[in-house]
């Protein structure tokens, strides 16, 4: 598993902490071809909801006027993830629409999650 695992220590306290892999940022379609774009990225919601090592998925219409799609997806390893990618219905969305978006999402690797009002 490529998740690293570690000692992380807040306010005096240690505790183990995992990587989780986060997925998230922007794509752009045609503004026209918004709405079929976010039903068939949504329609991978099951799949990914399949996979074990899935936190999150969204794909949420940030500005249908110009195509703007935010993709958030939390994992719980980069081999979850590649689960995720390896399946033939990601697989197809990629094929039918990478030629037609401007793809902006970007990986993280995060450490030391919490809640954000700590």
């Amino acid at each position: 598993m490529n998740s690293f695992q570690g000692k992380v220590t807040t306010a005096g306290t240690e505790q183990t902490a995992r990587t989780a892999i986060i997925v998230a940022g922007r794509v752009f379609v045609p503004p026209g071809d918004v709405e079929t774009f976010i039903a068939e990225a949504r329609a991978t919601y099951p799949v990914a909801a399949a996979n074990p090592g899935n936190a999150l998925i969204s794909f949420s219409v940030e500005d249908a006027a110009t195509g703007t799609v935010t993709v958030l997806e939390q994992w719980t390893s980069q081999e979850a993830l590649d689960r995720h990618l390896a399946t033939p219905e990601v697989m197809a969305l990629f094929a039918k629409w990478s030629p037609h978006m401007r793809n902006e999402v970007r990986k993280f690797d995060a450490l030391n999650e919490r809640d954000p009002r700590a």
